[in-house]
């Protein structure tokens, strides 16, 4: 979030906190510092396709305008302030709610009150899991990782090769968006019966071409689907390909 000129919030995955703060201190180049806020602050998210109606009748009138992507750093929700963005991590419309500590407590309530009879109810990282598989949204520990690149999970979208500003790693990324990655992140439906979780090993033509980042019963559409990171030779949709499960190769398609 580009808060101003020269002020930035990073939202960093929760479980790599410490790993991501010291990974920015060493690489600091020049008049920046990094502040770790986390502590500090609580994010709750409002998802699905009633989240602008219920947001309306506690918050600014204006928070319904918010375009995609972008946020109001001094919404006012009742009677407290928060940081509200048209984001999420659900494949649906939504907003992400950010306020301090104290006041977490209060707007959590307020939207549940507030929603009740449009069938708001609170949800853990299991729903939201399943959700953003489904949409074919990458998590950082499954369909990304240091060894796995934005490019080849399918976000290359999100990396500009052709800026002029040098990064880390922008020599092997501009290589695979201009030649194409050696693997690719596809989606996996079971045609006999499992489930693919993650780690397990998928084949092609005998050979082990990778394996399964997510996977599970979709409760959407009632399969057994997965996500995989697999060599391109492999990735054709509609691809006959094999998962491990229980030391059994059962048949999939891409």
């Amino acid at each position: 979030y580009k808060k101003a000129a020269n002020v930035y919030m990073l939202v960093i995955n929760a479980a790599n906190i410490d790993k991501d703060v010291d990974w920015m201190n060493k690489h600091i180049e020049g008049d920046v510092s990094v502040r770790n806020v986390s502590d500090e602050i609580a994010l709750l998210a409002l998802q699905g396709p009633k989240a602008e109606a219920i947001l309306k009748q506690v918050a600014d009138n204006d928070l319904a305008e918010l375009k995609p992507f972008t946020f109001r750093d001094d919404a006012a929700i009742g009677s407290v302030q928060a940081l509200v963005s048209r984001t999420g991590y659900t494949g649906e419309d939504g907003f992400e709610i950010y306020c301090r500590n104290d006041d977490a407590a209060y707007i959590w309530k307020l939207l549940l009150e507030t929603g009740k009879d449009s069938g708001l109810v609170p949800c853990g990282l299991g729903a939201r899991d399943t959700l953003r598989f489904e949409a074919k949204l990458p998590l950082y520990g499954q369909e990304l990782s240091k060894d796995i690149t934005p490019i080849e999970a399918g976000i290359g979208f999100a990396v500009k090769t052709n800026k002029a500003s040098d990064f880390f790693g922008k020599a092997v990324l501009a290589s695979q968006k201009e030649h194409g990655a050696d693997r690719k992140l596809v989606g996996l439906e079971m045609i006999d019966k499992g489930i693919p979780r993650h780690g397990y090993a998928v084949y092609y033509q005998g050979e082990q071409a990778g394996e399964v980042t997510t996977g599970t019963q979709s409760p959407t559409l009632k399969k057994n689907v997965g996500l995989a990171l697999l060599k391109k030779e492999a990735c054709a949709l509609d691809t006959v390909v094999e998962v491990e499960i229980r030391n059994k190769r059962l048949k999939a398609k891409i």
